[in-house]
């Protein structure tokens, strides 16, 4: 990797919990793994007052807890702290980032940063144009001397014509080129493997298509609750929080064709073509291809958990869904007729995120295998117990041909030689580079939107449409599992990859 040019990084929300529990663990990492450049300086900016000093015994406290690297000597994040400073701003009055511009020269002149700025909005989405505009109005944003990158935390809008709005707003005082969409799971390092597994591995690409898959399922499951989200989720509720960004990002990853080159252009180019091939969702396949659901009380290894309308900061007449699952199609050459699911809940089972590709049957059925089981699986662990698990069939020791279902896995914990870097390590690191490939661009923001855009317009109109409530510690309405077609049913992951099953142990 190149030598990183001097450079600041400026972060608004300072204060707050993203900065303190992720921004900062992952900055100190990267200055522990020395991929900083020589010339740093984090600049935290927030309406709190704080001073140099306690803002640095704050963050103290953040790496000691979330960093990889939290039992590192105390000389060593006193060093790292010593480039970590503090203005405290009203950051929705324009007047006060005079402070800021005049914060930044001095720095910039003692450090010798080159004019170099990156922008860092942790903060609630209502600022996303509004700290752009301000940063414009001081020339912040000009690349006349040096470079200015901004990063923006999800959610991008909140239905289409929002997103729409927001990247309008933002293209009037930044380029597109200078606009870093962030979404954490492409940080993740099995979510970027698995363009390796599919391009660098002769035996996969061949059969990944529409003759040899039969359907191809996307879960995101967590086993907590709201904690201290319900506000702000009420206001989203599963499809935006995680369809419209997460879900559907890996979905571009498993569908993308080839990339030209390994670029951030053809690989952005490619992942687009996905998201343009959607198959448009009519109000009928809504109808029957669309499952929203809403935890209740229950108890779950015998202790009672509250269900989602009972959760601090939730309607108690709220009809947000806290799970969705949706079956599609892609509308091109490689994936015509395969079914695409996804699904993602609050209060299920167990905290997992993989991809499981499930293949065609063999078309001679000289071998039997037991009845109930799903054909040929490859499962693409993101998180936990990250890994790869092929399942495939063997003969039962002994006389006749009896066949059970083995596994053939890998985990990414046997790589004990090798550093795994956390999500906002990666992307962190990326924007100082000038590296967007993991970053998402206008139009993937948008492509994604206009997707799910008709089911919340109809979920809105028709109140007809069914709200299922399910059990919390259960995998979400049982309707969902009529989703999936003929023999097969969706995959109920464990903790550990190798393992499934609705009943096993969590």
């Amino acid at each position: 990797m190149k030598k990183l040019s001097n450079q600041a990084l400026v972060i608004f929300g300072a204060s707050g919990d993203l900065t303190y529990r992720k921004l900062f663990p992952a900055i100190f990492d990267l200055f522990m793994l020395d991929t900083l450049p020589e010339g740093y300086v984090v600049l935290g900016v927030s309406r709190t007052s704080f001073t140099d000093a306690k803002f640095r015994d704050k963050m103290k406290h953040g790496i000691r807890e979330f960093s990889n690297f939290k039992d590192a000597p105390i000389d060593k994040i006193n060093t790292f702290l010593k480039k970590v400073f503090y203005l405290s701003i009203d950051t929705e009055n324009h007047e006060e980032y005079s402070l800021l511009k005049n914060k930044l020269s001095d720095l910039n002149q003692k450090y010798k940063l080159q004019h170099n700025f990156i922008f860092y909005l942790a903060t609630p989405p209502r600022l996303y144009s509004l700290i752009p505009k301000f940063l414009y109005g001081q020339g912040l944003t000009n690349e006349y001397k040096g470079f200015r990158r901004i990063i923006i935390e999800k959610p991008f809008g909140h239905d289409l014509h929002s997103a729409k709005k927001l990247n309008n707003e933002l293209l009037s005082f930044f380029r597109e080129d200078q606009i870093y969409r962030i979404d954490h799971y492409l940080g993740k390092e099995t979510v970027q493997n698995l363009m390796v597994t599919r391009f660098a591995n002769g035996i996969y690409e061949p059969l990944w298509n529409r003759n040899y898959i039969d359907h191809i399922e996307i879960t995101s499951a967590e086993n907590l609750g709201m904690e201290d989200r319900g506000g702000y989720y009420d206001n989203a509720g599963a499809i935006r929080d995680m369809v419209q960004n997460h879900l559907l990002q890996l979905v571009s990853l498993v569908a993308m064709e080839p990339p030209i080159k390994v670029t951030p252009e053809d690989i952005r180019y490619e992942k687009m073509k996905v998201f343009r091939s959607l198959h448009p969702l009519s109000n009928q396949d809504i109808r029957q291809n669309v499952i929203r659901g809403q935890y209740t009380a229950s108890s779950i290894k015998g202790k009672q958990v509250i269900g989602y309308r009972e959760e601090n900061g939730v309607n108690p007449d709220s009809r947000t869904e806290t799970f969705v699952a949706i079956k599609f199609y892609i509308d091109n050459w490689r994936w015509e007729g395969v079914p695409f699911y996804i699904r993602t809940g609050k209060r299920l089972p167990t905290r997992v995120s993989e991809i499981v590709i499930h293949f065609k049957p063999s078309p001679s059925k000289l071998f039997k295998p037991k009845k109930g089981d799903n054909e040929n699986q490859l499962i693409l662990r993101i998180q936990p117990d990250e890994g790869m698990l092929l399942k495939t069939w063997m003969k039962v020791p002994g006389s006749g041909y009896d066949v059970k279902k083995v596994n053939m896995d890998f985990h990414y914990s046997d790589l004990n030689d090798h550093y795994i870097p956390e999500a906002y390590e990666r992307l962190i690191l990326d924007c100082m580079n000038g590296d967007n490939t993991l970053f998402m661009s206008d139009e993937a923001v948008e492509g994604t939107w206009e997707f799910i855009q008709p089911i919340l317009e109809l979920w809105e109109q028709d109140p007809s449409i069914p709200l299922l409530g399910y059990p919390s510690g259960t995998w979400g309405p049982k309707k969902s599992d009529d989703l999936v077609e003929g023999k097969n049913t969706w995959r109920y992951p464990c903790k550990n990859l190798n393992d499934d099953g609705i009943y096993c142990e969590l």
